[in-house]
């Protein structure tokens, strides 16, 4: 019998890792060619990874929450065939030693080392003067073994690991959790403590840990429903309020008449389902509207790293989605400003279909360059999003209304019924003055009414 190695498969220029979230088969299960093997997540998409080849599963070399990196062996698939004898089985890092250095290498990057190593032998010199050191088996939750040493080398203390929300199975600390805190309280986003107990004298009592301190305990009723988050809602809820700590936001909103793009869209529809198998949404009309503004305002389409300004080269506009579990997801749509409203509509529906289905890939929510989300679905006027990190501006759509307005014409102002909506522009104060953050706004709106009501597709 020969041996097959099942790699974790490519999933697009940005994703370099996933992690593992279920085994839908067992060692010992037979397996066709195509057949999903496991699930994997990356930062909010889910996928499955199907067998390559027909066969049984012998060997399963990494576990639920496992992080893994993208060509690392996951498993080992028993075919038919003579074994060559040099099949070559890749195995997770079996030492402590070699998880923490894995999880070192993921967490800083080369020109950080130096620092880090002085950092490592600090913390070792301390430790080795302190006749206590921490012990994490004091805790009444679980870590993982990588966990405790990356604590252990962080100088983090109990009480900070016991602070930490966790992300994985039971709300279990796991390795992002954990490189997301370090990365956290480097930047002075959180407390620092020390890890380390101080040694004891006779007569000096040794000082308590500082706590970081932790949201109010809630308390609970008997008729209270408990509902556990899901990954995803954790992921989501962690990104949201990192944003508004990292963020200085500041809203902007303009109001906005669609009176000709309600009247176009309602006479062209039909006509374009017909042409091209496409719904013609208002979303396509909306998104080149704003990756027309984007190419005029570039400085809107730009991202922060630390004391830098990334201008970036692409408009890759971002379209928040509603999942049917009531989560949110942001899948990309690439190059928007080289699309025609054809191809936009067609990349609108395509990726808002294979949300609401589960089928989209990791890279397809990678990427992006500015955000926009449509809270009028909801019925919603107006709405103040928050930022998608690392980007510095998004747009809310509010719903369309028909309202009575004020109508200029060469013959004088009369009252008209208008088809009127508001644009909320949420931006960061950091790098996007007033002037740039109402202007672009501005922008948006003056494309949308200005729209050709002429204009064939």
């Amino acid at each position: 019998m020969a041996k097959f190695e099942l790699k974790l498969p490519k999933m697009g220029e940005s994703v370099a890792e996933a992690t593992i979230t279920s085994w839908l088969k067992n060692v010992g299960d037979t397996i066709e060619m195509d057949e999903a093997v496991l699930e994997i997540a990356t930062d909010k998409v889910d996928s499955e990874v199907p067998s390559e080849v027909d066969g049984k599963l012998v060997e399963i070399l990494f576990q639920v929450d496992d992080l893994v990196k993208v060509g690392q062996t996951i498993a080992i698939i028993e075919i038919e065939g003579e074994d060559s004898g040099d099949t070559a089985v890749a195995s997770p890092p079996e030492t402590a030693e070699e998880e923490t250095e894995t999880a070192q290498q993921a967490a800083v990057s080369n020109s950080e080392t130096a620092q880090v190593k002085a950092a490592a032998n600090e913390v070792e010199e301390q430790m080795s003067q302190a006749t206590e050191i921490v012990d994490y088996t004091d805790s009444d939750a679980f870590y993982s073994p990588l966990v405790k040493n990356i604590a252990k080398e962080e100088n983090i203390s109990l009480s900070e690991l016991e602070s930490i929300p966790g992300t994985g199975k039971d709300s279990r600390v796991t390795k992002h959790d954990i490189l997301q805190y370090v990365q956290d309280k480097k930047a002075g986003k959180v407390a620092a403590t020390s890890s380390t107990t101080k040694a004891k004298a006779p007569a000096v009592p040794v000082a308590a840990p500082k706590q970081v301190s932790t949201a109010a305990p809630v308390s609970v009723n008997g008729g209270d429903e408990i509902i556990e988050m899901t990954r995803m809602g954790k992921l989501i809820a962690h990104h949201m309020v990192a944003s508004v700590q990292t963020s200085a936001h500041v809203q902007s909103f303009i109001e906005c008449d669609v009176t000709n793009i309600w009247n176009w869209r309602k006479k062209h529809k039909d006509g374009f389902k017909q042409r091209e198998g496409e719904n013609l949404t208002f979303t396509p009309i909306f998104m080149e509207a704003v990756a027309q503004a984007l190419k005029e305002f570039p400085m809107m389409n730009i991202a922060i790293d630390g004391d830098r300004i990334i201008k970036r080269k692409n408009i890759n506009i971002g379209m928040a989605a509603a999942l049917p579990d009531g989560n949110l997801i942001v899948p990309v749509i690439k190059n928007a400003d080289q699309l025609n409203l054809i191809g936009m509509a067609k990349s609108v529906n395509d990726l808002a279909q294979r949300s609401r289905t589960g089928k989209l890939k990791p890279d397809d929510t990678q990427g992006g360059t500015y955000t926009v989300t449509n809270v009028g679905t909801f019925g919603s006027v107006l709405g103040t999003p928050i930022i998608n990190q690392p980007q510095v501006g998004i747009l809310a759509l509010g719903a369309i209304r028909k309202v009575p307005a004020v109508v200029e014409t060469p013959e004088g102002d009369f009252i008209g019924i208008r088809m009127k909506m508001f644009l909320s522009h949420s931006y960061d104060h950091r790098v996007v003055n007033g002037a740039l953050g109402g202007q672009f706004v501005q922008r948006v709106a003056h494309i949308l009414e200005a729209f050709d009501v002429n204009r064939t597709v």
